[in-house]
């Protein structure tokens, strides 16, 4: 079944946190901002993909979901199918383990599976009273909590994934692996050789509704992985390239400042100078990328949002995300 859409005029205001922003919520919210996201994303565009895979090796293709909470949908193949957690709804064995069975079924050669908040079972302190001492059965899939896999595809290539499943606190107990948003987690969690990167929560201000967690983009800072798959934010979904380069830094910064609305962002400030040099690295990027290294030269990375829910709904209206690494 096909999800109700939003009805949102571009003039109204959005009902909730979880649901994308409107043009006038953009504006009122800081123009400056909303208009150094779109140049942004013209200069992401423009430099096309930030790598390319080896060229005298087989390519590895990545399928990738997150959020399906209960859904069972049609997946491309694949070498490698990664699930970024929020299998189910109430996190119950029983609907668990009717996710495992079904990705189980599915024919990738290897499947990749982490926890998200809605599957309670897996984190003791919100697990249901009922699934005490149960168990569940993988199969053939690779369970990830807070742990590393490497994993070998045809032609001998290599790659080193890495699953965690906490989230900045946004719910009750009954939500598994929450941390409070102040906290850092994530510092030194991560392994630097770690190729795919895979987490429940976006990090902050990367297809995330800015609902994402500011500790885990500092540590990939560090990591730089080929791939970052997550979902939770819904209507987050989509993939954005990353360069790792200054002019990332200063658009992060940017929408880390404070905001001021309209009457402020016409007052020049700090939030200037790093929209200037958001425009000026845009520029020099594009310029490196088409003349110099080529288009997927570089040495960036995807992050792709996987969630197939549409918006807050738990019904199936995002595509299937796929990339060759």
């Amino acid at each position: 079944m096909t999800p109700k859409r939003s009805n949102s005029w571009p003039w109204s205001r959005r009902k909730q946190i979880w649901d994308p922003p409107t043009a006038l919520d953009l504006f009122l919210d800081s123009p400056l901002r909303a208009l150094i996201q779109f140049i942004y994303a013209i200069f992401l565009s423009l430099r096309g993909a930030p790598f390319k895979p080896p060229r005298n090796k087989p390519k590895v293709k990545v399928v990738c979901i997150s959020d399906t909470h209960t859904n069972i949908l049609s997946v491309p193949n694949g070498d490698v199918l990664i699930h970024a957690g929020d299998l189910t709804n109430n996190g119950s064995v029983e609907e668990i383990q009717k996710q495992l069975d079904w990705l189980a079924s599915l024919p990738h050669r290897e499947k990749i599976v982490i926890a998200g908040n809605h599957d309670s079972y897996f984190d003791p302190k919100s697990r249901l009273a009922e699934d005490n001492g149960k168990r569940l059965k993988f199969n053939n899939i690779h369970y990830l909590e807070n742990k590393a896999v490497t994993l070998k595809f045809k032609g001998g290539r290599k790659l080193n994934f890495y699953g965690a499943p906490a989230i900045p606190k946004c719910g009750g107990s009954s939500f598994a692996f929450q941390y409070n948003r102040h906290e850092a987690p994530w510092q030194n969690r991560i392994p630097l050789e770690t190729d795919v990167l895979i987490t429940h929560t976006p990090p902050r201000y990367h297809l995330d509704l800015n609902l994402g967690c500011a500790a885990l983009l500092e540590e990939i800072w560090l990591v730089k992985p080929r791939l970052h798959v997550f979902g939770h934010i819904h209507s987050g979904h989509g993939r954005e390239a990353v360069f790792w380069d200054e002019g990332q830094r200063a658009y992060e910064r940017l929408m880390n400042r404070k905001r001021g609305g309209v009457l402020l962002d016409i007052i020049p400030s700090m939030a200037w100078f790093d929209a200037f040099k958001v425009v000026w690295h845009g520029v020099r990027g594009v310029l490196w990328q088409r003349l110099m290294v080529g288009p997927g030269g570089g040495h960036g990375g995807m992050m792709i949002n996987a969630a197939v829910v549409y918006q807050s709904t738990t019904e199936v209206g995002n595509p299937v995300e796929v990339i060759e690494l």
